[in-house]
């Protein structure tokens, strides 16, 4: 049995988790440099997630730099690449989430990040104030800033479970070889389950 058929593997959050989605943002969603095709998809199993409980979301966006001048090092090379993402080329309002995600602001928070780690901010000091140690994930891009923020939140010691059908890619062979990593190499650290999943668990009671 694969472990995405395991469902919540480690037993019961017992009310110490948040929902950690990441750039679900409307840059991403539409037609620009960045689509990512799937994030479409993937929505009604967000929004399904945050109506777990929206005062336990925390949306993540990324900004970009206001521009390429603003970044240095090998961020300055990747703007290069895509200068017309910088905000001083880009239409601002498509930094914000997509619609159907920024309704539930508030009670749902926003991190704002200027990379694509969710933290190099002030998350962490949030969440170990308010005595988090369960991280629900789900968002965009999979092998990208989904990727930064779970292998952050490993390395913090937080109890990480990726909603595999709340991830999106725009490449479904890295997609599908990330989770592969996940369930092979950091089995103790990360548990992947599905949308179905997180929903028979509140009504079991386990969330």
């Amino acid at each position: 049995m694969s472990k995405l058929e395991e469902g919540l593997r480690f037993g019961p959050l017992r009310g110490r988790w948040v929902h950690l989605c990441v750039d679900m943002q409307r840059m991403f969603a539409e037609l620009t440099e960045w689509h990512t095709p799937w994030m479409e998809r993937v929505l009604p199993n967000v929004v399904a997630i945050v109506e777990l409980d929206p005062t336990r979301t925390i949306f993540t966006r990324f900004i970009p730099p206001q521009s390429l001048d603003d970044v240095a090092g090998a961020w300055r090379r990747y703007y290069r690449k895509w200068e017309t993402m910088t905000r001083d080329r880009l239409d601002t309002q498509l930094i914000d989430l997509v619609p159907d995600l920024a309704r539930f602001v508030p009670p749902a928070v926003i991190e704002d990040k200027l990379v694509m780690s969710a933290w190099h901010g002030s998350l962490h000091k949030r969440l170990q104030s308010a005595g988090v140690d369960t991280l629900i994930v789900s968002g965009a891009e999979t092998e990208v800033c989904v990727l930064a923020s779970v292998m952050g939140a490993v390395d913090l010691g937080y109890r990480v479970i990726i909603v595999a059908d709340a991830i999106c890619s725009g490449a479904d062979a890295t997609h599908d070889a990330m989770l592969a990593i996940y369930e092979s190499r950091f089995g103790m650290q990360v548990e992947t389950v599905t949308t179905a999943d997180l929903v028979a668990a509140r009504i079991d009671g386990m969330l």
